[in-house]
């Protein structure tokens, strides 16, 4: 095998929820009487790191609201709307066979720890994580230094990050990690192109490429 770890973002990679983080932003926007993305398509054009860019690029105005309120707004939003997100498919058996090859198994989020841990445990896979990496709060500012803390923390060998962002690339090349990022998740198709990494479309697919053996090509 190529990796002996396997960081996992959530949104979008693990969990089903692109869905819900549009229907969130659009509802936040019309309580500003601001203009909707219109569409999914679109979300995944725009949606970016940090957060609080992203918020800016659509129409939100921070010199007249809190960032941190609006950050809680949209925490409880997102509790509502995504109470019924499911694992993308193939979730679990991807991490199965992970783990049963010896591989060690992370979550790194900009999700808030807490929440994350609860999402991770409804839908039966807390367990199958070695750690799980999270904030402390829900301004996902960004992940880049959990990355470097557990890399210096746990001096991990070779390392796969799977996600669905662009963001999740910049981790990677923060650790000198390899990276996968997967389609239909918060980002189009488009965007995670232009990070040079390898584009799957589903988390089976990032199993397969981390069992490879060092000779083999996807």
């Amino acid at each position: 095998m190529r990796f002996t770890d396997v960081l996992w973002d959530f949104n979008g990679t693990l969990l089903d929820d692109a869905d819900a983080g549009l229907a969130c932003v659009e509802e936040l926007l019309r309580r500003r009487g601001l203009p909707p993305l219109g569409g999914i398509a679109h979300y995944r054009e725009v949606f970016r790191f940090p957060i609080r860019d992203y918020y800016a690029d659509i129409g939100f105005d921070f010199a007249r609201e809190d960032y941190g309120a609006l950050a809680d707004e949209w925490a409880l939003l997102y509790g509502e709307l995504a109470a019924d997100a499911p694992l993308r498919e193939g979730v679990p058996e991807a991490l199965e066979r992970l783990r049963r090859a010896g591989v060690r198994l992370t979550v790194l989020s900009a999700s808030e720890r807490g929440m994350l841990c609860r999402q991770l445990r409804q839908r039966g896979v807390y367990e199958l994580f070695d750690e799980v990496l999270g904030l402390d709060d829900f301004r996902a500012q960004d992940k880049l230094g959990i990355a470097r803390e557990w890399r210096a923390r746990t001096g991990a060998g070779r390392t796969l990050m799977v996600g669905d962002t662009d963001h999740d690339a910049l981790a990677a090349r923060a650790i000198g990690a390899d990276c996968v990022l997967l389609t239909g998740g918060h980002q189009s198709r488009e965007v995670l192109l232009r990070t040079g990494f390898s584009v799957l479309a589903a988390p089976y697919e990032a199993a397969e490429y981390a069992l490879q053996s060092e000779n083999e090509t996807i």
